[in-house]
């Protein structure tokens, strides 16, 4: 039997046709790689005439490489939400509400996990859609839990008494010693950031700090060198600590297949008179280069990453942690997933909203240093505040310390 000439060797080779090549950099994890080079494969198979790779950085060089130095070579950023202003005063990344379809935005988002998908939106202008939400939550080993004949803490001073003994892990970096200090300032009734002098009162500050310091120092040493996915290592290999009280949350973690031991993620513990913890929203988007020389390709490759179809199937199946909304209510995909998502929503829905004016970027890389130097080594909380307030009035006004 023959075929027509034009079905001959269909789908056509890449040799074939015209090959656009969109290049993409990410961040180097499974939540953070995977989902991408799998629904890239996908997407290049429905339109062949599009090739895409994906190159990867590490967590610390996610949070540290300025944009600037990526837009050259790369066509698709995906990118946390604190870099906004800095994206916005240098026109880095396309302005996705001047291109992409209204409806197709306004289902972006009514489907936003908290303010997932407002977060990239700065001085009017859609910079990025969300497709990984996440936020501090808690974490416990159930299992060493029901060994010990306890039960995790659902109170601040629960959380204290476990750590008393021993049992309680924390990340100390830089970077989440200030996002739990934000975290524990908002939950204490003020939002960092609110005044034009300082980054918080002085009383609250203060406050704050000290019950961090209190935590940490009842925390193995080691937790200055870890980030949240150091911690979860340390919980799924070894069987010495229990639980950790807020992290940023990683749903890799409650699957058997991909660590030794299963942790399952809930709320916060709450703060007497204040209700639960008010944690620092994080996840990541997905943005366009604005000097990409193909704009088309990559614009029809973020809107499909970023569908609902896709975040709810091949996205959350690859071990992604998606930003679309019907994801985290989907009774399916919590059965995979120990509840990750019904159990950890209420946080991510109060979660707060970091600054991301130009300039903030250069106060959170050396705030976050003075306040682990605090809760390490201690000193005059008074001083870091006002160090703290010094820096942020620099960030600011332009004059960079």
């Amino acid at each position: 039997m023959s075929f027509p000439t034009k079905y001959a060797g269909f789908p056509p080779t890449k040799g074939e046709i015209g090959l656009i090549t969109l290049h993409g950099i990410t961040w180097n994890h499974t939540r953070g790689f995977l989902p991408l080079v799998a629904t890239a494969q996908r997407y290049c198979e429905l339109h062949p005439d599009v090739d895409i790779m994906w190159e990867r950085r590490s967590l610390q060089q996610f949070a540290d490489v300025p944009l600037d130095q990526l837009t050259d070579r790369f066509d698709l950023l995906v990118i946390d939400h604190p870099w906004m202003g800095y994206v916005h005063r240098r026109q880095l990344l396309l302005a996705l509400n001047q291109h992409l379809d209204e409806g197709y935005l306004v289902e972006q988002e009514q489907f936003s996990v908290g303010l997932s998908y407002a977060s990239y939106n700065y001085a009017g202008k859609q910079y990025a859609l969300a497709i990984d939400a996440a936020t501090p939550v808690a974490s416990a080993r159930l299992d060493l839990f029901q060994r010990e004949g306890v039960t995790p803490p659902a109170t601040w001073d629960d959380l204290l008494q476990l750590a008393r003994h021993r049992q309680v892990i924390v990340p100390g970096i830089p970077i989440d010693s200030l996002m739990n200090l934000y975290m524990l300032c908002s939950t204490l009734g003020e939002d960092p950031f609110m005044r034009d002098d300082e980054v918080v009162s002085a009383e609250i500050f203060v406050q704050a700090i000290e019950m961090l310091r209190e935590l940490l120092s009842l925390c193995p040493s080691e937790v200055f060198l870890c980030n949240p996915i150091a911690v979860y290592e340390w919980l799924v290999r070894e069987d010495d600590v229990l639980y950790c009280p807020f992290a940023y949350g990683y749903v890799n973690y409650t699957r058997p297949d991909f660590s030794r031991r299963v942790l399952t993620f809930s709320d916060m513990v709450e703060l007497p008179h204040h209700g639960r913890l008010v944690t620092t929203l994080g996840g990541t988007g997905i943005g366009i280069s604005a000097r990409s020389h193909n704009q088309s390709a990559a614009l029809d490759f973020a809107q499909f990453v970023a569908g609902g179809n896709c975040q709810r199937g091949m996205y959350v199946a690859h071990g992604g942690q998606p930003g679309h909304r019907t994801v985290w209510t989907d009774p399916v995909v919590n059965e995979h997933c120990g509840d990750f998502f019904t159990a950890t929503l209420p946080a991510l829905e109060r979660a707060w909203l970091r600054p991301r004016y130009d300039g903030y970027l250069h106060f959170q890389d050396r705030a976050g240093f003075a306040v682990q130097h605090y809760l390490q080594f201690g000193g005059q909380p008074h001083v870091v505040h006002a160090d703290l307030s010094r820096l942020y009035r620099a960030s600011r006004s332009g004059v960079l310390l």
